[in-house]
C-alpha cells in the first residue's frame, strides 16, 4: 500500500516557483528545494519526477499566479488604458518586499536561453500568445486603427514588457512609471 502523501503538492509547488523565481533554474538546487519545499528529495521525484518537473510544475503555478492576479484584470479592462494598467500592475505583481524579481518567465529566457528544452519554451511561448493576443484585443477597441498598426503596437507592446520586465529588477519605481507613461504616450 502507497504511503499517503503528507504535503499538497499546489502548495510546495508554490514554494518552489517563488524559489526558482528568486534565484533562477540553475542557481537553484535539490537541497534547495528541499528545504524551501519541506519535502524530501524522494517525495519530490516521487510527485514531480526530478527539478525539471518542479520547475515545469513551478512555470504552471507561476502562470495561474498571473492569469489570476493580472490577466484576468486585464481581460475585463478597456482598452490601451487596461494594458498601460497591466504594465503598473506588473510592477507590483513582480515585487517580493524590497527584492524585485522581474517575470519568472523573462528571467527564464535570459539565464537559460536557447538551452531551455521545448517543454519550457513551450511554456513561455503559450503564455506570450496568450498575452499578446490580450492586447491585441484590447487595441481594436480604437476602431481608428487598421490590423497592420494594431499588430505592430502589439508587438511593440510585448517588447516593451519584457524590457519593463528587466528594468524592474534594478530601477526606482519612479524611473519604471516614466517608461511606462513614455511607452504609452506614443500608442
Amino acid at each position: 500500500m502507497a504511503r499517503k502523501k503528507k504535503y499538497k503538492e499546489e502548495e510546495v509547488i508554490e514554494k518552489a516557483m517563488q524559489l526558482f523565481w528568486r534565484n533562477g533554474y540553475e542557481t537553484t538546487s535539490v537541497r534547495m528545494l528541499e528545504d524551501e519545499m519541506g519535502i524530501n528529495q524522494f517525495s519530490m521525484y516521487a510527485s514531480f519526477g526530478n527539478k525539471h518537473g518542479v520547475f515545469l510544475e513551478s512555470i504552471k503555478c507561476y502562470k495561474g499566479k498571473v492569469k489570476t492576479e493580472l490577466l484576468d484584470k486585464l481581460n475585463n479592462a478597456e482598452g490601451v488604458d487596461g494594458i498601460k494598467q497591466y504594465f503598473y500592475d506588473f510592477i507590483d505583481f513582480s515585487k517580493d518586499n524590497t527584492l524585485n524579481k522581474g517575470c519568472l518567465l523573462t528571467n527564464t529566457v535570459n539565464e537559460l536561453g536557447e538551452q531551455a528544452d521545448k517543454l519550457i519554451w513551450s511554456e513561455i511561448l503559450k503564455f506570450a500568445t496568450n498575452v499578446r493576443g490580450l492586447f491585441i484585443s484590447k487595441l481594436k477597441c480604437d476602431y481608428s486603427k487598421d490590423e497592420k498598426t494594431i499588430v505592430k503596437q502589439a508587438n511593440y507592446l510585448m517588447v516593451a514588457l519584457q524590457g519593463l520586465s528587466v528594468a524592474s529588477k534594478m530601477f526606482e519605481k519612479r524611473q519604471l512609471d516614466d517608461f511606462i507613461e513614455e511607452t504609452f504616450e506614443r500608442l
